[in-house]
């Protein structure tokens, strides 16, 4: 019997049979005394459970019999899955063998820290940061995401200048290790959400229960994922500003949220035009769509979202001014050039 906590490897599939193929090997490889390695089966179409039945019998799968999307697809299978931590790990990352080990020590060392992330680098580009996550979460106090290593479609190149271990804002939804105990104790995703920006309010909500969350560079993953919306693609633009909205209206406080939504909304809207003027009527209209939704959350849906257990307002990795006067308009395109000192 190990002495070393559990770790349920938890990859959530939709159709990604060839990146199963492609990834798996790699997760297989991972040295650790105590592990288990799980696929929830979002009702894919493609041959990715044959797949994993043939050539992965030692694996466990979780098949459901429609597609609840990335937040109620983790938490339905969550519910059923005993381990002392979830590594949530999306099916497109490449690991090395030693990966999980300096989680584990990292989280075991420090009790307050729910949750952490590895350093995710772009597996087309071994030398940059990766989009979603890079070296670990930021916002800005206008809910703008950002990371240490990626401004906006920024990715900086990897030179060992994140290579501290740090406290941050959130952890990415591509490779994010958790305390299961905490997962379960703030009610894990919000389902509303569906995909996109979920992993960001699920971390928001962690800190206002009292914990913190960390970066952990010491462990590297290798990310394909997508980085900017790409054109056209109006489901996930959708998404991305309607979820922004509701979670900036469930965890800021009332002192805030009345003056920073509507400005948030301008800024949005400006945005909006922009695409409109460019040729993208599809981004205008999504982020019109999203807008209206956000009002029908409040005005009907509101009960079926997940809101904070308010234990704490002293929240890590929050840059107080606003990134799209930053980045957009004094050109700093890196994180240093915009956080200094931490700040």
């Amino acid at each position: 019997m190990s002495n070393q906590p559990k770790v349920a490897i938890v990859i959530l599939n939709w159709n990604g049979r060839k990146y199963l193929e492609q990834f798996l090997p790699s997760v297989s490889t991972t040295v650790y005394s105590n592990y288990e390695i799980i696929v929830i089966d979002n009702c894919s179409s493609d041959d990715s459970v044959l797949f994993l039945e043939k050539n992965y019998p030692s694996i466990t799968i979780m098949r459901f019999s429609r597609n609840y999307g990335f937040a109620k697809g983790y938490n339905e299978a969550l519910k059923q899955v005993n381990a002392d931590y979830y590594m949530l790990l999306n099916s497109d990352v490449e690991v090395n063998p030693t990966w999980l080990q300096p989680m584990v020590s990292l989280m075991e060392l420090d009790k307050t820290i729910a949750a952490c992330q590895p350093k995710v680098l772009s597996y087309n580009n071994k030398n940059l940061f990766e989009y979603a996550g890079a070296a670990g979460g930021w916002m800005d106090e206008f809910g703008y995401p950002f990371a240490k290593g990626r401004v906006f479609d920024v990715c900086e190149e990897d030179r060992g200048q994140y290579d501290d271990a740090s406290l941050i804002f959130w952890v990415s939804g591509a490779a994010m290790f958790i305390r299961s105990s905490v997962f379960h104790e703030v009610k894990g995703f919000d389902e509303y959400f569906f995909a996109h920006q979920e992993e960001i309010d699920l971390c928001w909500r962690i800190q206002l229960a009292g914990y913190k969350l960390s970066s952990c560079p010491a462990s590297v993953v290798y990310h394909v994922g997508g980085g900017t919306l790409p054109r056209g693609n109006t489901r996930k633009t959708y998404l991305n500003f309607r979820n922004n909205q509701i979670m900036l209206a469930k965890n800021l406080p009332w002192s805030q949220k009345w003056w920073k939504i509507p400005f948030r909304i301008f800024l949005d809207n400006i945005s909006a035009i922009k695409g409109l003027f460019t040729g993208d009527g599809g981004y205008f209209l999504a982020i019109v769509r999203a807008h209206l939704a956000f009002v029908k959350w409040i005005l009907l849906k509101q009960r079926r979202s997940v809101f904070p257990q308010r234990k704490n307002e002293q929240l890590h990795g929050v840059y107080g001014h606003n990134l799209v006067w930053q980045h957009f308009v004094k050109k700093k395109k890196f994180f240093t050039e915009v956080v200094k000192n931490g700040f």
